[in-house]
């Protein structure tokens, strides 16, 4: 049996992809999620290439103080992925960033008191392909993008494939050097560039993309890759379709015939 690890908030887009690379790296998965009894949850963990060995699925809430103990036990990492993600709020105090912020500060603080080895990966606007049957945040918003139920400033956008963060939490664990905080950041670039590529991957959806004769040739900034290739990370670029498109060609069309 390989190391013993647990992944919180399995059922997520992120950790779906963490739990898959672990089990195909030989570790033992101990993996919350919040419903054992919700096949969206859990159906996608279960038919992984060694879960039935290996993965060990267990209800947890963050809500419910105490209801991680038992899991963590016997683990030598926690990959802690458990989050509510959304933009849609109106109570400050449940906003995403703050609770990603106030989180962090208060993981530090209990890692200094209490002698833990703790590394804290910062990925900016996660794309790729998902695992989990629904649609999380970032596809909905691509989704939103194609069939024009809302509109999105061409802003300047921090893209990384699901697969690299998903495998720099486990190298991040693997690597004795590992330390601090890392940014993984694969493209600066702006969003009119990312609906191109979508209009090129799916022509048959006439996709206009917008026009950036006003804007500039580089974005105002980019994001040092330094810290995450010091880990052994080497980002899929933006122009590989896989990559931009967050549901493959059959999904994406079902998917806007239902929405449409």
């Amino acid at each position: 049996m390989g190391k013993v690890v647990c992944v919180t908030g399995a059922s997520g887009y992120i950790a779906s992809w963490l739990v898959k690379l672990l089990l195909d790296r030989g570790y033992t998965v101990k993996a919350t999620v919040r419903n054992l009894s919700d096949p969206q949850k859990v159906a996608h963990l279960l038919a992984l290439e060694g879960a039935g060995e290996r993965l060990h699925l267990y209800e947890a809430n963050l809500l419910e103080e105490g209801s991680f103990d038992s899991v963590v036990d016997g683990c030598e990492c926690v990959f802690h992925t458990a989050s509510p993600v959304t933009f849609s709020v109106s109570d400050p105090q449940q906003w995403y960033a703050l609770s990603k912020t106030l989180a962090e500060k208060a993981t530090w603080e209990f890692a200094e008191e209490n002698g833990l080895d703790l590394v804290t990966l910062h990925p900016g606007y996660v794309i790729g392909p998902p695992l989990q049957p629904t649609l999380n945040l970032t596809s909905e918003a691509f989704l939103n993008l194609i069939n024009g139920k809302e509109l999105y400033a061409d802003g300047v956008y921090r893209y990384v494939d699901v697969r690299d963060v998903a495998l720099a939490h486990i190298i991040a664990f693997e690597n004795p050097s590992a330390s601090g905080r890392y940014c993984l950041v694969g493209r600066v670039t702006y969003s009119s560039e990312v609906r191109a590529i979508l209009s090129e991957s799916f022509p048959s959806l006439n996709l206009h993309a917008k026009s950036t004769e006003n804007l500039p040739a580089r974005p105002a900034y980019q994001v040092s890759k330094e810290r995450a290739k010091s880990l052994g990370i080497n980002f899929i670029p933006l122009e590989n379709t896989d990559g931009v498109c967050t549901i493959q060609k059959s999904e994406l069309e079902a998917d806007l015939e239902f929405y449409l």
